[in-house]
């Protein structure tokens, strides 16, 4: 399902649930940065099924870092302290609140700008700090999906 994208990640001002503000892309911390999209609450669990094996992946490459990145429509930006609050709150651990950075935007423009058509389940992308797609796939984690992203980090490591 996933193949070299031509878009390009567009700029986006975010703040991580710890509270530090971050212009993405170039804010990411790795020189390769794993990317999952949510636009709904529920698609936490599909996030969360990332993270054992991301976890492991990050452990063999030293500048992979990944990053939840709930997409919330900008009409709520009003609401921010109230939802990252309440996701702070259900987030005991400092590393996830820090990995996870809320955007409050125009959806529709990113979606577009991504080439993201499916918001009914999670975008999972592979990004530098210039923006660069890498890989893209979507939905939950599975062991095909995880080969085409190692598959995309050994081809853009070289």
């Amino acid at each position: 399902m996933s193949t070299e994208a031509s878009s390009r990640f567009p700029s986006l001002e975010a703040r991580n649930l710890n509270g530090k503000r971050l212009y993405l892309p170039a804010g990411f911390g790795g020189a390769r940065n794993v990317v999952l999209i949510a636009f709904r609450r529920w698609h936490q669990s599909l996030v969360d099924s990332w993270f054992p094996y991301l976890d492991g992946l990050m452990s063999t490459h030293q500048d992979l870092r990944a990053y939840e990145l709930p997409l919330i429509n900008s009409l709520y930006s009003m609401a921010r302290p109230f939802i990252d609050g309440g996701m702070a709150a259900a987030i005991p651990d400092p590393k996830v609140r820090e990995r996870t950075l809320t955007v409050y935007t125009d959806v529709g423009r990113v979606t577009a700008t991504l080439g993201i058509r499916n918001q009914s389940t999670i975008t999972v992308l592979l990004v530098d700090r210039e923006g660069r797609i890498f890989w893209r796939g979507e939905g939950p984690y599975a062991p095909e999906r995880a080969t085409g992203l190692e598959r995309a980090l050994a081809a853009e490591g070289r």
